[in-house]
């Protein structure tokens, strides 16, 4: 099987070329190859393809610079997965594009379902709609798979910050009434190479899927989890959302319901504290 992946060293991205063998060959399309803020290039990248499925694995992920940079998010969060739709229907060709929690205002007590009515509080989330339902509106073969708190050990997440900051001070203030699931880019990458496989397969099941880490915690209690892993680091002090202004608003409750993809697709969750292990493994073996 063969996957044309748009993104090269995001942290789904570099997951997803690090599974590449075994009868699967990737071609991961960087920033110079294929400029999402340019849809034109989009729409070349997938008319000239071999592949048997794409992947939109790039994305505006900047929550906050979204509120001064909207533009920039709508081009590239919203415009540029419309045009890669489009190029996907008109061939044929089933694609896979990564969605978020951020879509949802997190006022919900239970967990986010599939159907469940969105309202983004910020210019991010909002542009993730936008391109959710642009790729809807092609009419093509599509998984929209919306996931939560990514972390890995390449590119900017909150395990790597923490991390750094604990380093630095012998306190901490996370905050603590935000619900979520952590969900590591490991799992996430395989998790589109078995929805890939099952569309090769002829038994693809298109629509919008939630995959997420488990169990739910609070940004404090994956800190905690980070530092109790460590066996060392600074002491967390929870605080809540007013106590640590940001200029986007984040949902208070962005657990996902996971239940549609695990009976569609056989994806059960991940426990993200061993994912988490993992990628704390391979921070040491880089740093030593």
């Amino acid at each position: 099987m063969k996957l044309l992946v748009f993104g090269n060293t995001g942290q789904v991205a570099t997951e997803l070329r690090a599974l590449a063998g075994r009868g699967l060959a990737i071609t991961a399309l960087s920033r110079q190859a294929a400029d999402l803020a340019d849809p034109l290039a989009c729409t070349r990248a997938i008319a000239g393809t071999e592949a048997d499925a794409v992947i939109n694995a790039a994305a505006f992920t900047g929550v906050d610079r979204a509120e001064t940079h909207a533009a920039e998010a709508m081009a590239v969060n919203a415009i540029a997965p419309g045009a890669m739709a489009r190029a996907c229907a008109k061939r044929g060709l089933p694609l896979l594009h990564l969605s978020t929690d951020y879509v949802f205002d997190g006022t919900k007590q239970d967990p986010w379902r599939e159907d469940d009515p969105t309202g983004p509080l910020g210019v991010y989330g909002q542009s993730k709609r936008a391109g959710e339902e642009a790729i809807t509106a092609a009419g093509g073969k599509h998984v929209i798979l919306r996931t939560a708190w990514v972390f890995s050990g390449t590119g900017a997440n909150f395990v790597k910050t923490m991390l750094r900051a604990g380093a630095a001070r012998g306190r901490l203030a996370v905050v603590d009434d935000q619900r979520g699931c952590p969900t590591p880019a490991a799992d996430i990458a395989r998790a589109l190479v078995s929805i890939a496989r099952a569309f090769h397969a002829g038994r693809g099941v298109p629509g919008t899927f939630h995959f997420a880490g488990a169990p739910t915690t609070t940004w404090c209690g994956l800190a905690r989890e980070i530092f109790r892993q460590t066996g060392q680091g600074p002491e967390i002090r929870p605080i809540a959302t007013a106590d640590w202004p940001t200029p986007a608003r984040r949902p208070a409750n962005s657990v996902l319901d996971c239940t549609k993809i695990r009976e569609v697709y056989g994806l059960a969750q991940p426990d993200w504290r061993a994912g988490l292990r993992t990628v704390l493994a391979d921070l040491r073996e880089v740093a030593a």
